[in-house]
């Protein structure tokens, strides 16, 4: 599927910037699509690193805000990763949204971020928004959890599970999940009524080897 296939579907500010680098969707970009991306149906993402999961992501978010309104939260795992997102989205959609990062005190209900279209945050410090009843929180309209195998991790996994669970009762969005790697993606698709994309292509062919006596002896070249 070609970038210009889905024109009609992106605000014309974010097809102009995206269309100077981007000629041809990915297959994944292009199932989500076709499962409703553009419809506000939830997914589930499953692909592998660098095959253009978050460029699915940014779709969504941006039709939302741009076309309709609300905001858009970006939820990851590691604040390192969050401060990463926050520089990336900046950079390219700065003219066009207010872009926020909330990582800081968890006792802070952060009220400045009213203000902000696009919430980069981590799971534990949204989890702290919503207890201290922020009131922005009930105009989410899409919601993008990064790493969302992560709900399987017996350290982080209970606090994401609480807070999708938690955002499902009090807000009605969009909800997208994005994962390299997800052992049970039929049941977690299930469970937050997406649509389940699956696909294995990526840039960069990846080679299985084993390195011994200072030498790396691949099993498929």
């Amino acid at each position: 599927m070609l970038f210009k296939d889905v024109k009609n579907d992106l605000p014309k500010e974010v097809y102009k910037i995206l269309s100077k680098e981007i000629k041809e969707l990915r297959p994944s970009q292009e199932k989500a699509v076709k499962k409703g991306l553009f419809k506000k149906n939830n997914l589930l993402i499953c692909t592998p690193t660098a095959s253009g999961k978050t460029l699915i992501a940014e779709f969504a978010m941006l039709k939302q805000i741009l076309s309709e309104g609300g905001k858009a939260v970006y939820i990851v795992p590691l604040k390192a990763l969050a401060t990463e997102k926050y520089k990336e989205f900046k950079k390219r959609y700065s003219g066009l949204i207010k872009v926020a990062l909330s990582i800081g005190d968890l006792d802070s209900s952060d009220t400045n971020l009213y203000k902000f279209d696009l919430i980069i945050t981590t799971s534990e410090k949204l989890d702290s928004l919503i207890r201290h009843k922020t009131e922005w929180i009930e105009d989410l309209k899409v919601i993008i959890i990064d790493e969302i195998h992560l709900i399987n991790d017996p350290g982080r996994g209970p606090t994401l599970e609480i807070l999708i669970t938690m955002l499902r009762e009090i807000v009605n969005a969009q909800i997208i999940g994005l994962s390299a790697t997800i052992g049970n993606p039929k049941e977690l698709a299930k469970w937050l009524n997406a649509k389940l994309v699956i696909d294995r292509w990526r840039p960069v062919k990846l080679y299985q080897g084993i390195y011994y006596n200072k030498e790396i002896i691949f099993k498929d070249r």
